[in-house]
């Protein structure tokens, strides 16, 4: 149980002491200042979480260099000293009062040095955290041809200086929670309060604190337990590494949520526009971009439909194909020894293998493993007979298209929805792959994203407000000058309104 600190100093550090009993990297360093009057101070700190050398030269050594706190009497202790130190003992900008044991331990444990003196009621708190970490580098899942090269690391204070360097606005506001009931993990809520919405921003706020867990490890942590839908494959909540793209979100109403120990913040709501639209985008030109928007709409048929329709087909309805196709079909399949159902299952089921061993292994290996072994198999199969070359095609195609998704989430669920269309087709043909459709576009439009629907804007929402300009298509900058119309922001204008008839 936390209590208030004693005058005692000792009372205080045997306190420290039996709550962090065990742990070796616990610095106490205790010593004495004042030549008249002897007071008695003490600095926690644990090793590798503060930096040794600022304690040193800006708290101890500061205090044993200023003339003014070596001549305390014995009032001067009783009325002034915390004062003293604060405003003339300590070189340091960020220092603090608390007294109570929470927040002192809280402090060590977040890399804080804690100052306390004997006689008072208070201690002092020092920023000095100074923890391991990685340099600014290019995201690796999220590289572009053209667009800054920076990504976020796993510094909570080092990310939101990233935004910050890209909003310079006095209304953007930076709220930080608490978040794990052992971890107190740090989660900063980034948006501009005179864009975003404030009931969609008191939602956000409504789910972080009715969240109860030891801890939050990680951004995914805590996307899995604010989502709409936790039983959906589709990701409700959009994550990225690039800080432009986060400045980008906000300056839209949206909310960012930067969790300390990850490089990856979430970006919420999101929906299928959002998911398919790359950082890329905003950097090209607008044909440019509209035709690669074009594609990856065509790349997720690609993911869902080729396997599901060539068993359907194959299996059930090989009478809808022209006639010269139909006789090539079945001379390719007359050595498969396998039903088109098995035969699709088992190449996609290959394929999945193939990726997921070239991720796990890092490097240029990976990939090779991917390209090398998916050739090797491919054409092997087809020699022994085991599947048809038709079926090699369709599954490279299939695998070819998930790249071209932007979001990695958005990618794994329609391949997971895939599996499931070839599962209905090889049982009910093209009714099967139709009801399998309709299940799965009901459970898309079913969907949302803190309140906003997860097919906005297809379903409606915000086309009056000129959303689809941004959508299928990227029309010219300067015909976007609203704001996305899904997000209901207060400042719907973020630009001046183009005249129609400019030339």
């Amino acid at each position: 149980m936390y209590k208030k600190i004693s005058t005692d100093i000792e009372k205080n550090l045997d306190y420290i002491k039996e709550t962090l009993k065990g742990s070796s990297d616990l610095i106490i360093r205790e010593f004495q200042i004042g030549d008249v009057y002897r007071v008695k101070l003490a600095t926690v700190y644990i090793d590798g979480l503060a930096s040794k050398d600022f304690v040193s030269d800006f708290a101890i050594r500061s205090l044993f260099r200023e003339e003014e706190l070596k001549s305390f009497t014995l009032k001067g202790l009783q009325t002034s000293i915390v004062k003293a130190i604060q405003d003339d003992g300590i070189d340091s900008s960020d220092i603090a009062e608390i007294d109570e044991f929470e927040d002192i331990l809280d402090g060590i444990l977040s890399g804080d040095t804690i100052l306390f003196i004997d006689g008072s009621k208070k201690a002092i708190t020092l920023d000095t955290k100074n923890f391991p970490s990685r340099g600014i580098e290019e995201p690796k899942t999220e590289s572009l041809i053209r667009g800054p090269r920076e990504g976020f690391v796993e510094i909570l204070r080092f990310n939101t200086a990233l935004v910050r360097r890209r909003i310079r606005d006095t209304n953007l506001n930076v709220e930080v929670h608490k978040v794990g009931k052992r971890s107190k993990t740090s989660v900063a809520l980034l948006f501009i309060k005179d864009i975003v919405n404030p009931k969609f921003l008191l939602e956000v706020r409504k789910r972080l604190k009715n969240i109860n867990i030891d801890s939050v490890i990680d951004s995914a942590t805590l996307e899995h337990l604010i989502e709409d839908n936790y039983l959906s494959p589709f990701p409700q909540i959009e994550n990225t590494e690039r800080p432009d793209s986060v400045a980008a979100s906000l300056y839209e109403g949206r909310i960012a949520i930067i969790v300390d120990n990850s490089p990856f913040v979430l970006i919420l709501p999101a929906t299928i526009g959002t998911l398919l639209n790359s950082t890329e985008d905003y950097y090209s030109r607008w044909t440019d971009a509209s035709v690669k928007r074009l594609l990856r709409y065509l790349s997720v048929i690609l993911i869902l439909f080729p396997s599901a329709l060539y068993v359907a087909i194959t299996v059930y309805h090989p009478g809808i194909l022209p006639t010269k196709l139909s006789y090539y079909l079945a001379a390719s399949r007359i050595n498969v020894p396998f039903p088109a159902l098995v035969e699709a299952l088992m190449m996609e089921s290959t394929m999945e293998l193939l990726r997921e061993s070239g991720t796990r292994i890092s490097g240029p290996i990976g990939t090779t493993i991917g390209i090398v072994g998916g050739l090797i198999i491919g054409q092997a199969a087809v020699e022994a007979g085991i599947v048809s070359p038709l079926m090699i095609i369709i599954v490279a195609i299939s695998a070819i298209a998930t790249f071209a998704v932007p979001s990695h989430e958005f990618s794994t669920a329609l391949r997971i929805s895939k599996f499931m269309l070839i599962l209905f087709s090889g049982v009910l043909g093209l009714f099967g792959f139709m009801i399998g459709i309709i299940i799965i576009g009901t459970h898309i439009l079913s969907l949302n994203s803190f309140g906003i629907p997860f097919s906005s804007p297809y379903s409606g929402l915000g086309i009056e407000e000129g959303d689809l300009k941004d959508t299928f298509i990227k029309a010219p900058l300067k015909r976007l000058w609203l704001r996305p119309g899904f997000t209901f922001p207060k400042n719907k204008k973020r630009m001046k309104e183009g005249k129609k008839d400019e030339k």
